[in-house]
């Protein structure tokens, strides 16, 4: 039977959000490239040699941006179907987004580079994108089409549960650890869940570069996650970071939906899972110490800093910038 652990809160935490600043790119709107002045639906953020770089599920742009000032510079990623780089109900194009949900960095494994992984909610989202990293600068770029490795998420329903969606990820030695969000509806008696597996890196690295003789590598220490809910509304994975003394942070927002896709939110929440497995969170909170009520998409902890971490929030809106906020840990996080 597989592991369930039941996540508590923790009233001994807090999570203060203490700055946030809208994210504007550097340069004016480029119109033909389908790029806007702002970045649009923040979905991830890795730590790039100093600087993070913003994933965005519907546009295929990286934003990269220095923690302390907000200001991002844009990097394109290749152009999708019909060659456009913006997906929304306005383009009639929603449905080929490659859904970018989780990022990591790779480095130190003879060259450094950004990976990708799409959600694998809908078959348009089953690739991989892969920037190679240069000193502090992007580089080459591939997107890697990867239905053989999705097909294996999806199998096991353990993991899956009633819908696949791949929402964070973490590098672990040589296990990269996915983190599932359980907000599909029901499905054929199968139920939605928050859940993590271990794949094994150099296997996977070599069946995204040659998935026709390495196949995708198999599925190890499924847990599941029973996250709770704020306002009655059940929790659900959103991202995650490696922190302090091997600690996992995490994500989770409460979103009413229906159907898997975007609804109302009533708040987010800031956690930790320890080295022994336990998983404890407290609500985000506002500067006046009232609940935080957006999606945080993207979790990031401050360099050199385990007190502090950072996080962006998609407002579901392609005509709202996202925002980037720091917030302030206090409390036994890493105990």
């Amino acid at each position: 039977m597989v592991p369930s652990v039941v996540a508590r809160q923790d009233h001994e935490l807090t999570a203060r959000i203490t700055r946030t600043v809208q994210l504007f790119y550097e340069d004016d709107a480029s119109p033909g490239s389908g790029r806007p002045s702002f970045v649009r639906a923040g979905s991830s953020l890795a730590n790039c040699a100093g600087r993070f770089a913003v994933v965005q599920d519907d546009a295929n742009f990286l934003a990269l941006v220095h923690p302390e000032q907000g200001i991002a510079l844009s990097f394109a990623l290749p152009a999708g179907e019909g060659g456009s780089r913006a997906f929304d109900d306005d383009h009639h194009n929603k449905r080929d987004k490659l859904d970018l949900e989780a990022g990591v960095m790779i480095a130190g494994r003879g060259s450094d580079f950004l990976l990708m992984m799409g959600s694998g909610s809908a078959p348009q989202r089953e690739k991989v994108v892969v920037v190679s990293w240069r000193g502090s600068e992007p580089g080459d770029t591939r997107v890697l089409e990867a239905p053989a490795l999705y097909k294996s998420l999806r199998d096991v329903r353990d993991f899956s549960g009633s819908g696949l969606n791949v929402e964070g990820m973490v590098l672990l030695g040589d296990v990269l650890r996915l983190f599932q969000r359980g907000n599909e509806p029901p499905h054929g008696g199968v139920q939605p869940v928050n859940a993590t597996c271990d794949l094994a890196w150099e296997e996977l690295w070599a069946h995204l570069q040659h998935p026709e003789v390495a196949p995708p590598p198999e599925l190890r220490n499924v847990i599941q996650y029973e996250l709770g809910e704020l306002d009655g509304v059940r929790l659900g994975f959103s991202d995650a970071a490696v922190a302090d003394g091997g600690h996992i942070l995490f994500s989770a927002s409460s979103e009413e939906s229906l159907d898997g896709g975007d609804g109302r939110v009533t708040g987010s929440v800031l956690g930790v899972i320890s080295s022994s497995g336990e998983a404890r969170w407290t609500p985000l909170t506002q500067p006046d110490g009232e609940v935080y009520r957006g999606k945080v998409e993207g979790l990031e902890p401050a360099p050199g800093d385990p007190n502090v971490a950072y996080f962006v929030v998609d407002a579901d809106d392609p005509d709202e910038p996202s925002q980037l906020c720091r917030v302030d840990l206090s409390g036994p996080w890493y105990e």
